[in-house]
This record gives C-alpha cells, structure tokens and sequence, in this order.
C-alpha cells in the first residue's frame, strides 16, 4: 500500500534526462513544430543546438517538449511576475467619518482627504455619526452626504447610496479613475518630478565660474594716452 510521507511536490518541469518517456512531441527553438520524435533523438538536438529540453505539456500523448534555454526561461518568467506583482492594483476601501453639524473648516478638511483618496484611485466609506438628538434628524447626515457626492463628483460617484445603519448613516464613493491608472500617473509625475530636479542641478553646475556679463578678461589702456 502506497504512502505519502510528506514533503512538497515540486512544480518544476522536467528537463533533459529527467523525462522518462519513449517520445515526446517535439517543439523547436522558434516555436516551430517538429513532430512525434523518440527521446532520444530530442535530447540530440537539444545537444546540438546548446539547448535544453523542456517537457512543457506533461499530460498530453505523448507529452509536449521545447527546445529552449530553461535558465533564461526561469529568469524572464521571474520578472514578469514581479512586474505583474508590481503593477497589481489591491481594492482599498478608505473611511472618513463627520458628524452631521461639521463646522466648515473641518468640512474642507474631510473633503480635502477624499479627494486625495478618490485621486488615488481608492474607495471611501463616509461614515456620519449621529449622536444624542442627533439620531431624531437624519435628514441632516443625508444633505451632508448629498453635499459631499456633488462637492467631488468629478472624481468619484456615489457606489452606494447613503443608508442608516443603529447610529450611523453610511455612504460608499467610487473613483472614477481606475487604481491602475493612478498608480501609473503618481510614478510619471515622480518620474517627472526627478527629471526636472535632476535639470536644475545641471544647470547650476554649469552656471558656475562663468564670468560676471560686461566683465573683460583685462583691461588694456587706450593707445596714446600713457605718459611721456
């Protein structure tokens, strides 16, 4: 009776000698298809071109092998999904809270942040929270959310409409710009920023010991004025 004892199933392809069947469906180099040829025969002309073989599709008959060469393979496979890792835009929801009497300094302020958040390409939850007799004029929260939605509708739009939830009353903006999309224009301007610091260094460097404008390297006096 057959037993797992642990350890990790590699999810490695296999490669040169380690394919262990009679032929194989060969692929060439450039993609190009070769054939059903015998192992043998594809592991000489991985030989002959400096190569590897790969077995590429192991559960097909016969399995699927390309010539290549796995080190760069692995290599170029690796920076794609770094790159992939990279450019991935995670969904972030942030919260902003108010109370339904805001004073208009601290509203600006609330509003400055969701700006900032919707720029970013992220959600926000507004969250007014109601207290004492608060709670008896919900209508309050509601104008002030109405407010809000069209103080920023250029940038975002209400995903979902404000609801009471006990205290509560709860409002989900959208940005209208995809996360992907912010996170690529906040990496030009950085790009850009970096530039234009980079040409005013250049700039000062040269700029400096140049001579004053006007000035002359000597000063020779005028011929026939000297003295007898």
């Amino acid at each position: 009776m057959w037993c797992y004892r642990g350890g990790s199933i590699s999810a490695e392809p296999r490669i040169n000698d380690r394919i262990r069947v009679p032929e194989v469906r060969l692929v060439g180099p450039s993609g190009e298809q070769v054939g059903i040829v015998p192992l043998a025969k594809a592991l000489e002309l991985a030989q002959e071109y400096d190569l590897d073989l790969v077995e590429v599709a192991a559960n097909a008959r016969p399995p699927v092998c390309k010539l290549m060469d796995y080190g760069k393979f692995k290599y170029e496979s690796a920076m794609k999904a770094r790159e992939a890792r990279k450019n991935q835009a995670h969904t972030v929801i942030k919260e902003m809270k108010l109370r339904p009497k805001i004073d208009p300094h601290d509203y600006d302020t609330k509003k400055g942040h969701v700006v900032r958040f919707l720029k970013q390409g992220d959600k926000v939850k507004i969250t007014i929270m109601f207290r004492g007799r608060e709670q008896s004029r919900p209508e309050l929260g509601y104008r002030l959310l109405q407010r809000l939605a069209e103080d920023v509708q250029d940038l975002g739009f209400v995903e979902s409409n404000p609801k009471q939830d006990g205290r509560n009353m709860i409002m989900v903006l959208g940005p209208h710009k995809k996360k992907t999309e912010a996170m690529a224009e906040a990496r030009e301007a950085q790009a850009a920023r970096k530039a234009e610091r980079q040409g005013q260094t250049g700039t000062d460097e040269i700029g400096e010991g140049a001579p004053a404008e006007g000035a002359h390297a000597e000063d020779v006096p005028a011929e026939g004025n000297a003295e007898a």
